[in-house]
């Protein structure tokens, strides 16, 4: 990979800013009062804000049907450029029908609050069995992602977008890091590789494991946790943060890892979705991204490595981030160590095998996971928020 001073560009070679001046704002806020207004849910408001900090770049809106139908159909924008999810704003074919192509559109966030504003060009209808077969690879409705496209509105709107207000996040201020900034805090460092890592679990042991791995040879890594939308039956964000801040105060090195929130919501859609977590960490500034097993999956609907596979479809150029590829790690009862097949000369029963699916379902039963899965203070705080006796 070729290193640039200022650090690796973004994809599509420039950082996107949508967010709007303080002349934009006082413009637009000026005509709220005679705009038509949209209502977004939380992932719109999770997708509006990624647009406009330039999490998404190269997109600088919600997309047209042109864009739109090479995502879905090749994990191309129009114009060739890598993007592998549909970025998009539903709604009602009522609500449809009262915007004008043209015309300015007030975008609101759940509790009603005027918070951005989209430069409506087009509205156009989809064909969401399609959306959820091409992408989910599924098209049953009990599937996460397949269950949101199947319940949003049948007319998509596309355009540009400003975001006008951001709230610092309720729990996590000092976590918000936009990408200008953390590619900042990168280059202040002095670090030229950097590892990125998403995950929506608190981090066990085989997460630490493959991270150290990946961190013997970069300057340094990217915590990235998803706070976003995701399933109601994983860990509340807040919990999850207070397992990593733990495992970092007492097992990282302190000068060599940055933890940062990602705003997006989470799509389950595997081996697409890490393409997309890949691209959104490289608009972050890092040049390396880990992609384990079952990336971004749910159920038994993606295969453990397709998500490593899928960066084969692609020139790596194209992709211009570096996946970095795990096998499942896990705790080996006979070196008394995580390791992988490829370290470990133990047999299958000698293997301890951990996911976060695990770790919850032991919490659900009131038992607490054991040394090889969690470090004993994560799986104290994990116990304690989930109220499981010690």
């Amino acid at each position: 990979m070729s290193y640039h001073p200022e650090g690796i560009p973004p994809h599509g070679g420039q950082l996107v800013n949508r967010i709007a001046t303080p002349e934009q704002k006082e413009i637009f806020i000026s005509k709220a009062e005679f705009l038509p207004r949209v209502q977004l849910d939380q992932r719109a408001v999770s997708d509006l804000e990624m647009i406009a900090i330039g999490g998404f770049s190269p997109l600088t809106g919600f997309m047209n049907q042109q864009d739109y139908d090479r995502v879905v159909a090749e994990m191309r924008l129009a114009n060739g450029t890598v993007w592998s999810i549909p970025i998009t704003l539903s709604v009602s074919e009522e609500v449809a029908a009262s915007l004008t192509e043209g015309g300015l559109v007030r975008l609101d966030n759940p509790e009603g609050r005027f918070i951005g504003v989209l430069e409506l060009t087009q509205k156009y209808r989809y064909d969401k069995q399609r959306e959820a077969i091409n992408v989910y690879r599924t098209d049953e409705e009990k599937h996460p992602g397949v269950q949101v496209v199947y319940n949003q509105g049948p007319v998509n709107l596309a355009g540009d977008v400003w975001l006008l207000e951001r709230d610092r996040h309720a729990y996590f201020p000092a976590y918000q890091i936009d990408p200008a900034e953390s590619r900042q805090l990168f280059q202040q460092k002095g670090w030229k590789t950097v590892v990125g890592f998403q995950t929506r679990n608190p981090i066990h042991r085989a997460h630490e494991y493959i991270q150290k791995c990946a961190l013997e040879t970069v300057d340094g890594l990217f915590l990235h946790p998803l706070v976003g939308a995701t399933k109601d039956d994983d860990i509340p964000a807040d919990v999850r943060m207070r397992c990593y801040e733990i495992l970092l105060e007492h097992y990282y090195p302190q000068d060599r890892v940055i933890l940062a929130i990602n705003p997006s919501a989470m799509r389950y859609a595997g081996p697409r979705e890490a393409i997309f977590h890949a691209l959104i960490r490289k608009n972050y500034g890092c040049t390396h991204f880990i992609v384990g097993r079952d990336h971004a999956g749910v159920g038994d609907y993606y295969g453990t490595y397709d998500a490593q596979y899928i960066f084969a479809e692609f020139k790596p150029e194209e992709i211009g981030i570096t996946p970095m590829m795990f096998e499942h790690a896990f705790y080996c009862t006979r070196t008394k160590q995580m390791a992988t097949t490829k370290t470990s000369p133990s047999k299958p029963e000698e293997r301890v095998h951990l996911s976060g699916t695990k770790v919850r379902e032991m919490l659900r039963r009131g038992e607490l996971p054991p040394p090889e899965f969690s470090r004993p203070e994560v799986a104290a705080e994990l116990a304690r928020a989930m109220k499981v006796p010690v």
